[in-house]
């Protein structure tokens, strides 16, 4: 079964999406919901998904954990929950009682402190994670990688996925690629953060990074770093859809994808492509799960 490990939906009418405005999304500025994304999946052959917050608001878990109870192509939620507030456990303890809900995500990108993971007060919140067996998703790009570092040597019990390969500054390295200092920084980041075995990292918004008019050829050094450093035992797909409609498509972003993997064993594809996501969620595959 192939799984989609990373895609959204929002309704920007519920208001708390701060960075989806008109002026900076206009293509993203509409509801996205299951029906949008139906006929792309099933044109690429993936039966589930994993859907992920868009919002810094426990309202919005809320909001996709009721979608979640009604359509089943949702597999699992990544919620979002404030981690360094001393309720958060308890918040925790009632989130966890809906069986969908798989990991949190604080979105580490947007926080104004580059090294807010490594500082916060967060322990508590995250042996509650811990507890009831969810996972934590970690939105950065290679400046957060020292900091998230250190928070993986203080919880070494928490599985922990890498969002969009670390975001890698595939634009910024231009005709350069894997020979610009670029490059150079974020694979070093990727080899450090890989080194931790609770670490998965998932293989989703590429496209996103990279100039207009990518191919194959413009992604394969960065997916090649991604597999060297995690293995196909660690790696999963997902789409970023609807962010991935900013530079791409779903169909020509997974079709690349089956492209840049296609050297690898049937097993191993199976793994990426659905079996990872699986296992490191906790995600039931039966169409009830």
């Amino acid at each position: 079964m192939q799984i989609d490990a990373h895609q959204h939906y929002w309704d920007p009418a519920r208001g708390d999406y701060g960075w989806l405005t008109p002026e900076l999304s206009a293509p993203l500025y509409r509801s996205f919901g299951p029906a949008d994304l139906a006929p792309l999946r099933s044109r690429c052959g993936v039966a589930r998904t994993v859907v992920v917050q868009a919002a810094p608001t426990v309202d919005e878990t809320w909001y996709l954990l009721d979608l979640a109870r009604h359509d089943d192509s949702i597999a699992g939620v990544v919620g979002w929950v404030p981690l360094d507030d001393p309720l958060a456990p308890e918040l925790i303890d009632e989130l966890a009682r809906e069986p969908k809900l798989r990991a949190v995500r604080p979105m580490l990108q947007d926080l104004p402190d580059d090294d807010w993971i490594a500082k916060a007060d967060t322990s508590r919140a995250i042996e509650a994670l811990i507890a009831h067996d969810l996972a934590f998703d970690a939105l950065i790009f290679t400046r957060h990688a020292s900091a998230l570092e250190t928070f993986l040597a203080r919880h070494r019990a928490l599985r922990v996925v890498i969002d969009h390969g670390a975001k890698p500054p595939i634009k910024d390295a231009g005709e350069g690629g894997a020979g610009s200092p670029a490059f150079a920084a974020w694979s070093q980041a990727i080899t450090r953060l890989a080194r931790f075995p609770q670490v998965y990292c998932k293989v989703s918004g590429l496209a996103t990074e990279a100039a207009p008019g990518w191919s194959d050829a413009t992604l394969r050094p960065w997916v090649e770093h991604l597999l060297a450093s995690f293995g196909a035992q660690r790696l999963m797909w997902g789409s970023d859809w609807p962010v991935l409609n900013l530079n791409g498509d779903y169909e020509r972003w997974h079709e690349s994808a089956e492209r840049l993997l296609a050297h690898l064993g049937e097993r191993e594809r199976a793994a990426v492509f659905g079996g990872n996501a699986a296992a490191f969620y906790g995600l039931r595959t039966d169409p009830a799960g």
